[in-house]
């Protein structure tokens, strides 16, 4: 029997010829990523190993982002402990104030991860790098502290779900609409500890920005990792961004799924989750009256370029309603400059939206977005579990950046087309 694309990547790292699904093995390791919440306890662990030193000062990635800049004394110290241990240890990609990002945007942008990886973070949405044909996925602080002392770690290698994307979206449907699709259709566990492989001609459709936030929310179906068929768009990426030598893994024909989908982008249509679960979504024409008080528009999922592009391009002349309140995070100093350039910014802050300095703050409940008992927030993240992003009372909708854009200009959750 063949080898899915996660399975070949996971089989090369092991020394192995060939891996399958269960079977237990320990691989070498590309990159290991933490950020200031994850990374405090690794280090902690670290100091209770017998080796006190990193395997590779060059494969670590240390990203201050959640509580950055520091909301309080906490996170301060936080972020005081990952500055000392890098120092200590000489961590070249080691990210603060000025230099930082949301960990799942910095990464790939700053060419640290390739086709063909193995990598490991202390983050769930590790699993984003799946985008570029490698295999990431997330893991406790502990597995952190060993993988950076051993450049190891020890994996179940998981059976795979197919996805064969066809067809090509309409305007307004994107990565977001995809994904949301696929785990309203699927459950928060349908692809529980599954490897979640996307490939077809539909791909071709799909910008980059869209590839990442497809596989970072393959963690809200359950998925052990997504990863995307590398293509001519995936290998100009990387050589734009990275001067890493890529390996591009390929399905063999035989490979064994476990499910088969063939999902239609030209029939999706912009989706939006409802509280309090990823899985409880309607399309754009089922939502109804729902008012809101916030938008958020960015985080690991969407802060990215495309994403910022198209939230300009529905606020671009217009106001963001009274009463509601409309915050954009682009996910990197890069993107907030080339947002920037581009006058984005400008169009952002005269439709009355607010621009912050790169942060994963209020997607987590963190800070710069916390929602009131009673308050409902239309937004680009992830998760919109029962007090994700403030009070119990509170009510988070997931949405595209486009249809976040939109319901802030309308007061309401609409389809930008419902403004034309």
């Amino acid at each position: 029997m063949g080898m899915t694309m996660s399975q070949k990547i996971l089989a090369a790292h092991a020394g192995l010829d060939e891996v399958k699904a269960g079977q237990l093995i320990e691989a070498n390791l590309d990159l290991v990523l933490g950020n200031d919440i994850t990374s405090p306890v690794a280090i902690n662990e670290m100091k209770k190993m017998d080796k006190k030193t990193v395997f590779d000062k060059d494969k670590i990635a240390l990203v201050m982002d959640h509580f950055i800049p520091n909301k309080d004394i906490k996170s301060a110290e936080n972020c005081k402990c990952c500055r000392d241990f890098a120092c200590s240890h000489e961590i070249s990609n080691y990210f603060d104030v000025g230099e930082m990002g949301i960990e799942h945007a910095l990464l790939p942008e700053k060419g640290l991860v390739v086709a063909g990886d193995a990598v490991i973070g202390a983050d769930s949405h590790t699993c984003t790098y799946g985008a570029l044909g490698a295999f990431s996925t997330g893991v406790g602080s502990t597995d952190m502290a060993a993988g950076m002392v051993t450049g190891k770690a020890w994996f179940k290698v998981p059976s795979a779900i197919k996805f064969e994307l066809v067809g090509k979206p309409n305007k307004w449907v994107g990565g977001k609409d995809v994904i949301l699709h696929i785990i309203g259709m699927i459950g928060v566990d349908g692809a529980l500890y599954k490897s979640m492989e996307f490939v077809g001609d539909g791909i071709q459709y799909l910008s980059m920005d869209d590839r990442f936030t497809i596989c970072n929310m393959a963690i809200e179906a359950g998925g052990k990792n997504g990863i995307f068929l590398v293509d001519g768009a995936a290998i100009q990426y990387m050589k734009e961004h990275s001067k890493r030598e890529f390996t591009v893994y390929e399905a063999d024909p035989d490979a064994e799924y476990e499910e088969s989908y063939v999902i239609d982008l030209s029939e999706l249509k912009p989706t939006v989750s409802f509280p309090h679960l990823p899985s409880n979504t309607k399309t754009i024409d089922q939502v109804g009256e729902v008012k809101i008080d916030q938008a958020v528009i960015g985080s690991c999922t969407n802060g990215r370029m495309d994403d910022m592009r198209a939230a300009a391009e529905v606020l671009k002349g217009r106001k963001v309603a009274k009463g509601v309140r409309c915050i954009v995070i682009p996910a990197t100093q890069a993107i907030y400059l080339q947002a920037m350039r581009e006058g984005l910014l400008e169009i952002f802050i005269e439709a009355g939206a607010v621009v912050s300095t790169p942060t994963c703050g209020p997607c987590l409940g963190g800070y710069m977005g916390i929602l009131a008992a009673g308050e409902r927030c239309i937004s680009t993240t992830n998760r919109n579990f029962v007090g994700r992003m403030g009070h119990v009372d509170s009510e988070v909708y997931l949405a595209s950046p486009a249809v976040a854009a939109a319901s802030a200009v309308a007061g309401k959750i609409i389809c930008p087309c419902q403004l034309d």
